[in-house]
């Protein structure tokens, strides 16, 4: 089973994510990177990205990382920020420890691609 289909499908995901940038928004160290984003926009492409980075059944086909992170010049606590969100989301719909670590350690795969962009 994949962590998509453990956490529920892409319903659960479309959830995780919108509580996700709740949290983002909410925290001064990164929603200013937001603030010029069609949020609606981002939370479909959001949800189209982990979904897929989870195991889900559709392509992403979205930009790479590199270029969706392009001039923002992202900081290791910026990410680390993002991660923690993330984690804390994916926590509160009853996600396993384990499966927790699991998102975060596959987020930090991505690290070198966002930062100092």
């Amino acid at each position: 089973m994949t962590l998509y289909e453990k956490l529920g499908g892409e319903t659960a995901i479309m959830q995780i994510v919108d509580d996700f940038y709740k949290r983002i928004l909410a925290d001064d160290t990164v929603n200013n990177f937001f603030a010029h984003t069609d949020m609606k926009k981002q939370l479909r492409h959001q949800t189209s990205f982990i979904s897929y980075a989870l195991g889900g059944p559709k392509e992403y086909t979205g930009r790479s990382m590199e270029k969706a992170h392009e001039g923002l010049n992202l900081q290791p606590e910026h990410f680390d920020a993002i991660a923690k969100h993330l984690g804390d989301a994916i926590a509160g719909y009853g996600a396993s420890p384990e499966d927790i670590s699991t998102v975060i350690d596959r987020v930090a795969t991505l690290k070198e691609a966002v930062l100092y962009k």
